[in-house]
């Protein structure tokens, strides 16, 4: 898979605009034998039929469709702009990551990126990256600013008799995940458990962490604690400050004496609280639903990806996609960060759910959209 290292990473740039900053990444592509010296236009045609934008100080400059017959071998060039140039539409961008692919390799990247572009705090670190050690660190997710807490970190209705075992279970589903070593486990199922009421509890140590994450277990059995009811537990393993969001939603969820709701949640009930965009949300009853298959040749990358988001972006109604070929968890189609980190390829199946007083409608011009090839024909 195509990935960014040191050695893609030009350091110390400035350009004027963004034109000035693409002739001059075309340019490292065609020098280390990439492209051929016309990939550029292809470049400023690209941008100038949608921005490369993606948020968080970062555009994916790349060709166009007709262009990819000048590429030579799929690679990325990419230049730091401390000073930051102007993107047009009041955006800035401190990363460009020229692009050079013969077919759909580049996805890798694109979804490695959409980790980081979410997450409050990269703009900044980008501007002000000294290395390329610490972009490449940035870009895959190394330097963390969100807290990890997907399906995997999940166990419901586990067979415990204790919270010991509830504790060894959110430790194993920790370290399953990187996230910590057995040294944390040991820590965890030594250490007294908060009662936060309900039959919640929570754990927590900095003790043999290699991540910050959240764990949430709940037993089907009956089991007490110091006389107290044990029906689920929340543990955190901590690096550094990640997890207070997560914290803060478990304390106001306590505040509000809504720990059962907690306990009797679905993994997917329960991403969509903790999650800093809800996109996890559950639609299954959304409105309106609809299936359609991806045609393009190259799936969707940033062309078609910004054809469908902005066509998305035509309806009042909150329109959710998944890739049933893929990670299958809807995300926002009006985000072209989150519709590119699918990582859709051809002849995927997308389901799109929509609510909303013109559901139906957003639904019948996607479903048109894609079928006229999302401006690729």
């Amino acid at each position: 898979m195509l990935t960014i290292t040191t050695q893609d990473i030009t350091l110390q740039q400035k350009a004027v605009d963004k034109k000035t900053a693409i002739q001059s990444i075309a340019k490292s592509l065609a020098d280390k034998q990439l492209v051929e010296s016309g990939y550029v236009q292809g470049m400023l045609n690209r941008e100038s039929q949608n921005s490369t934008f993606l948020g968080n100080g970062i555009a994916i400059p790349h060709g166009t469709v007709e262009t990819r017959s000048l590429v030579k071998s799929t690679g990325v060039a990419v230049h730091h702009f401390p000073d930051g140039v102007p993107w047009g539409d009041g955006n800035t961008v401190y990363l460009a990551i020229g692009i050079a692919a013969k077919s759909d390799e580049h996805l890798g990247i694109l979804k490695q990126l959409t980790k980081v572009l979410s997450s409050d705090g990269v703009e900044s670190a980008l501007q002000n990256a000294e290395t390329a050690q610490m972009i490449v660190g940035l870009l895959n997710g190394d330097v963390q600013f969100d807290a990890d807490f997907n399906e995997s970190l999940i166990e419901l209705n586990f067979p415990a008799n204790d919270v010991l075992q509830l504790a060894a279970v959110a430790g194993g589903l920790l370290k399953n995940q990187h996230c910590v070593n057995n040294e944390f486990i040991a820590e965890l199922v030594t250490k007294t458990p908060t009662n936060l009421g309900q039959g919640l509890w929570l754990l927590s140590s900095d003790v043999g962490c290699q991540r910050t994450a959240m764990s949430f277990v709940t037993t089907a059995n009956h089991c007490q604690y110091q006389g107290q009811p044990v029906k689920g537990l929340v543990a955190f393993s901590a690096t550094n400050a990640a997890h207070q969001p997560m914290l803060t939603t478990l304390i106001n969820t306590v505040a509000l004496q809504r720990q059962n709701e907690l306990l009797q949640s679905t993994p997917q009930a329960l991403l969509a609280l903790f999650s800093s965009d809800r996109d996890a949300v559950d639609s299954s009853e959304a409105a309106a639903q609809a299936q359609f298959t991806i045609n393009n040749a190259h799936g969707l990358h940033a062309r078609p990806g910004a054809m469908l988001v902005a066509e998305a972006k035509k309806f009042q109604s909150d329109i959710k996609v998944c890739n049933l070929d893929g990670e299958a968890k809807p995300v926002n189609a009006k985000s072209l960060m989150k519709v590119i980190a699918m990582g859709v390829k051809h002849g995927h199946k997308l389901q799109f759910s929509a609510d909303g007083i013109d559901a139906e409608a957003a639904l019948k011009a996607i479903g048109i959209a894609i079928e006229s090839g999302l401006g690729e024909g």
